[in-house]
C-alpha cells in the first residue's frame, strides 16, 4: 500500500508491506527509517490542521494517530491516502521521494523554484544574546509617552550603545528625530545633518547606532498581534539598513492589568534573518490598504509556510524575542530632548549648567542630548567627536570648548 506523508517539507511517499495487520507503530519506524524522523519526535494524523499546530499544546489536540497500536485499516487509509506529519527538529531533504507541494500537474516556473526557496519558518535563536538599556533613557522615553502624549499616538527613536563580542547589546542613549506619530502610524523624517552629527558624537563615545525603539498607542492594545504589519516593515527596513547583526528592536506599550492599573511594558526583538531577506529582496507589499489585518504582511510573491503556498504571513514568524535587562550608562539624561513638542534652546542649556555647576565640567556635558545642541557652533567632523572623546575618557574639556559653551549659554 502507498501512502502519501505530508509535513513541513511537502509530499513524500512510502510503502507499507501488509497494510491489513500494519498499525501506527510501524508506520512510524517507517517513517524514521526513510524519512530520518526519529520516532519521538513525530506527531501524525489523518487532520491536515495539524500542519498549522504552533505549540506543543496544539500537536495534543491531533489525537487520532496517538495509539501506537491502532491499525491503519482502522484509519480509514488505504491506497494513495494522505497522512500528516508534525516533527521536531531539523533534516535534509533530497532523494527521489520528495515532491515539492503544487509541483504535479505543471511545469515549475523560475519564480515558482525561486518561492519555494522562500520558506517563512520561525528562528528560534536570536543574534542578539541580551539588550541592556540605560535606566535612565529608557524611562525618559517612556516618562514623555506616557505623561506628556498619554499613548494615545505612536513615538520612536534610534539606540545607540554598544555591542559585545558575545552579542549582548547595551543601549546608552536614544535619539529622537523628527517625526509625526498617529494611533497607528509612525513616521519618521530623516534629516541627514542631524544624523551626521548624531553619528559623530557616536563615533567620539565609541558607541554605534544598535536598533529602533517605538512605542504602540493605547487604541493598538485592542489589537490581535504583537506587531502591526506597518510596524514589521518600518523595523525590518531599519534593521536592514543598519546592515548589523545584532540589530534591536524594542517596542513600549502601556497594558492594563485584570484590577485596571496601568503599567509602561518594555518588549524586545529582532527581525527574523527571512523578514529581513525579504525585506531587502523587495518582497514586502509596501502599500497597506484600510481594510488589510494588521497581523498579517503581504507578499509580492509566494512564500511557503508550513506547507503552504501563500502571499499573507502572520507577523509573529518574523519575530524572534530578545531578553532584556537594564543598567547605568556613562551618560546622563536629564536635558531636554531634541525634536519634542517643546524646542530645545539655549536657555535650556544654560539651566542645566547652573544645575550642575559644582560638579566637574566634563561631568555637565556628560549628556548625548547637550551635544546634539551644540551641533550649530561645532563641526560635525571634528570638534563634536573631540567633545565626546573626553567625555567617554573623563578627561578635561579644552578651554576653548568651554568658552564656546558658555558664551552659547550666556547669550539665551
Amino acid at each position: 500500500m502507498l501512502l502519501r506523508i505530508r509535513s513541513r517539507d511537502g509530499l513524500e511517499r512510502l510503502t507499507v508491506d501488509n497494510p491489513q495487520h500494519a498499525t501506527v507503530a510501524q508506520l512510524k519506524s517507517l517513517i524514521q527509517t526513510n524519512l530520518r524522523i526519529p520516532i519521538e519526535n513525530q506527531t501524525l494524523s489523518t487532520n491536515q490542521n495539524l500542519l498549522l499546530a504552533k505549540t506543543a499544546d496544539d500537536l495534543t489536540r491531533f489525537a487520532d494517530m496517538s495509539n501506537p497500536t491502532t491499525p491503519l485499516s482502522a484509519l480509514n487509509l488505504g491506497h494513495g491516502s494522505i497522512v500528516f506529519l508534525a516533527y521536531d527538529g531539523e533534516r535534509t531533504v533530497a532523494g527521489p521521494n520528495f515532491h515539492p507541494a503544487g509541483s504535479f500537474g505543471r511545469k515549475m516556473t523560475m519564480d515558482d523554484l525561486i518561492a519555494k526557496q522562500m520558506k517563512v519558518t520561525r528562528q528560534e535563536t536570536p543574534h542578539c544574546e541580551l539588550v541592556s538599556f540605560d535606566r535612565d533613557c529608557a524611562n525618559a522615553f517612556q516618562r514623555y509617552v506616557n505623561d506628556t502624549l498619554a499613548f494615545a499616538v505612536k513615538r520612536g527613536g534610534l539606540m545607540y550603545g554598544t555591542v559585545s563580542e558575545e552579542g549582548k547589546v547595551e543601549v546608552d542613549f536614544i535619539y529622537e528625530p523628527p517625526q509625526n506619530g498617529t494611533e497607528e502610524v509612525l513616521t519618521i523624517f530623516r534629516d541627514p545633518e542631524e544624523e551626521k552629527a548624531v553619528e559623530a558624537i557616536a563615533l567620539g563615545l565609541g558607541m554605534r547606532r544598535v536598533g529602533f525603539i517605538f512605542t504602540q498607542s493605547v487604541g493598538q492594545d485592542k489589537k490581535d498581534y504583537t506587531l502591526s504589519n506597518r510596524e514589521v516593515l518600518q523595523a525590518a527596513e531599519l534593521h536592514a539598513e543598519s546592515g548589523l547583526k545584532e540589530w534591536v528592536t524594542a517596542m513600549v506599550k502601556l497594558e492594563v492589568n485584570e484590577d485596571g492599573e496601568a503599567a509602561v511594558h518594555f518588549e524586545a526583538f529582532q527581525m527574523s534573518d527571512m523578514c529581513v531577506r525579504l525585506f531587502k529582496e523587495g518582497w514586502f507589499e509596501t502599500e497597506i490598504g484600510e481594510d488589510q489585518d494588521p497581523k498579517l504582511s503581504k507578499m509580492k510573491k509566494d512564500v511557503v509556510v508550513g506547507v503552504k503556498d501563500t502571499r499573507e504571513v502572520d507577523n509573529d514568524f518574523f519575530l524572534v524575542v530578545v531578553g532584556i535587562s537594564d543598567h547605568q550608562g556613562p551618560l546622563s539624561s536629564t536635558f531636554p530632548i531634541e525634536n519634542r513638542i517643546t524646542a530645545v534652546t539655549a536657555r535650556d542649556l544654560k539651566t542645566h549648567l547652573d544645575r550642575a555647576k559644582n560638579l566637574p565640567y566634563v561631568k555637565r556635558i556628560a549628556d548625548f542630548h547637550l551635544m546634539l545642541l551644540l551641533r550649530g557652533f561645532l563641526d560635525a567632523n571634528a570638534d563634536l567627536p573631540a567633545l565626546a572623546q573626553c567625555v567617554l575618557t573623563q578627561s578635561a574639556i579644552p578651554e576653548g570648548y568651554q568658552v564656546l559653551i558658555d558664551s552659547m549659554a550666556n547669550a539665551a
